[in-house]
């Protein structure tokens, strides 16, 4: 066998290191989430997907569990899971995970029954979680063979903030060691902690086991980018600073994508490139944005697409 030449040699080692460092650009580049499932009108995942504006979609909600109850999946007229007909959706989701977009599972909302009142009942949902949409097996899952990335906690009802803390802690006893990389996201309100995530003693945003952090910067004028009647947007910045130092990998800083999505916190596309992007993007543990939701994004995730990475 031949020794390789010293200029050989010397092009493998820059070429590996080209790409350690490709790697490390793309691994920390901002992205964009959004939502899906909540407008039967909104169109396909796979529509979603394609348009090749975000990194993570959440199916949402899982908006019925514990306290006994039977697991119920809502996605407001895309389907009928009780009749099995949202399993429709399997093949957009592995076409979605082919093409680098990865689909959580989106717990909670604003409308539904849902809790957890024991480690026991933690455990035991869990368990559904992993069975029905994570690397477990069931005949019975509503969203058919195909195995999502993660679980998104969008919690809206609760008692207590160890409550999902346990919910999150066992999700993350049955994803480790599986076959793939299972993530865990939150999407609190951006004021500081939230009532049922945290941070706080015992609570979820506390156990360090999340990778990214959706901040909800709408419906809450106090927290909100909006500058008020002096320009004044010093409330918004004071909750990202806040924010930034919860217990997770990534913050990503939750918007509306229009006016008509959400009571209040709307951003024009220009003044979040201009204004509130640069003074965000400087945090280690900025992650991107976070968009509510695909059936209101008319054009504004990609007007920021590449101001967000």
């Amino acid at each position: 066998m031949k020794k390789m030449a010293r200029h050989q040699l010397c092009d493998i080692v820059r070429l590996v290191l080209l790409q350690i460092l490709l790697l490390v650009h793309y691994s920390s580049a901002g992205f964009i989430a959004t939502y899906w499932g909540q407008n039967g009108n909104e169109g396909s995942l796979l529509a979603a997907c394609n348009t090749g504006n975000y990194g993570v979609i959440n199916v949402a909600f899982l908006n019925v569990f514990g306290g006994g109850q039977a697991p119920g999946l809502n996605l407001a007229g895309h389907c009928d899971p009780p009749s099995g007909t949202c399993t429709q959706f399997s093949s957009d989701i592995q076409t979605c995970q082919q093409n680098g977009v990865k689909i959580f599972l989106s717990l909670g909302g604003a409308v539904g029954t849902y809790n957890i009142n024991s480690q026991a009942e933690a455990d035991s949902v869990a368990q559904y979680l992993w069975d029905n949409f994570l690397g477990g097996q069931s005949s019975s899952r509503p969203l058919g063979a195909a195995v999502l990335d993660g679980i998104d906690f969008d919690i809206e009802q609760g008692n207590g903030l160890e409550s999902y803390a346990l919910l999150a802690q066992s999700i993350r006893k049955l994803t480790n060691g599986g076959s793939k990389q299972y993530y865990l996201s939150a999407a609190p309100q951006c004021i500081f902690p939230d009532a049922h995530l945290g941070p706080g003693s015992g609570s979820a945003l506390d156990t360090g086991l999340f990778d990214y952090v959706w901040v909800q910067f709408y419906n809450n004028p106090p927290c909100n980018f909006n500058p008020d009647s002096n320009g004044d947007q010093s409330g918004g910045l004071a909750a990202w600073n806040n924010w930034v130092q919860a217990q997770a990998q990534k913050i990503f800083l939750g918007l509306p994508a229009s006016t008509s999505a959400a009571r209040s916190g709307f951003i024009p596309s220009d003044v979040l490139i201009s204004s509130i992007l640069p003074q965000i993007k400087s945090s280690t543990k900025y992650g991107g944005v976070m968009v509510w939701d695909y059936s209101h994004d008319n054009g504004y995730s990609s007007a920021i697409k590449s101001s967000v990475q």
